[in-house]
């Protein structure tokens, strides 16, 4: 699977992510337990820690990133897995359960089907990549933009 199939591919379930994480964080039964308000918080971070790579169109990065969330991803949804009856039998935990598990799976063979080769290729283009002439990719605040007082030669006194 090509870096650009694998991200078009997550970006849909992380969709279904962020609906489960939806549902539980307007979800009063889990309200009062912080191990069950880690599933939303885990999904919710998961989920915006790739924006800024998609949105700059770095496919290296946000295949990258999300897999370092996986393992954390597949920690909640097991604990929600085997916890949600304790906050309620409803069918809704239940399919939100099954729906969680239902992501890591997918995440899990999205990434197992993806060409590595291609995403570090991505990845070292993207870490020497210049920005085109005239374009203003980094702010004057930005910690990566050089300091114009780097050039000063300042004389000892």
């Amino acid at each position: 699977m090509t870096p650009e199939e694998a991200v078009e591919r997550l970006n849909t379930v992380l969709a279904h992510a962020w609906m489960i994480r939806t549902f539980l964080k307007h979800a009063d039964e889990i309200q009062d337990n912080e191990y069950m308000l880690d599933v939303p918080r885990t999904l919710y971070d998961s989920i915006r820690a790739v924006e800024p790579a998609r949105e700059r169109g770095d496919l290296g990065d946000y295949l990258r990133r999300l897999k370092g969330k996986l393992p954390k991803l597949r920690r909640v949804a097991e604990y929600f897995n085997a916890h949600f009856k304790e906050f309620s039998p409803h069918t809704n935990f239940e399919m939100a359960a099954a729906s969680l598990l239902g992501v890591v799976h997918q995440m899990e063979e999205i990434f197992a089907a993806v060409n590595w080769d291609d995403v570090r290729a991505l990845i070292q283009a993207s870490e020497g990549r210049q920005p085109p002439e005239g374009s203003q990719t980094r702010g004057p605040h930005d910690p990566r933009s050089p300091d114009p007082l780097d050039d000063i030669e300042i004389p000892e006194v």
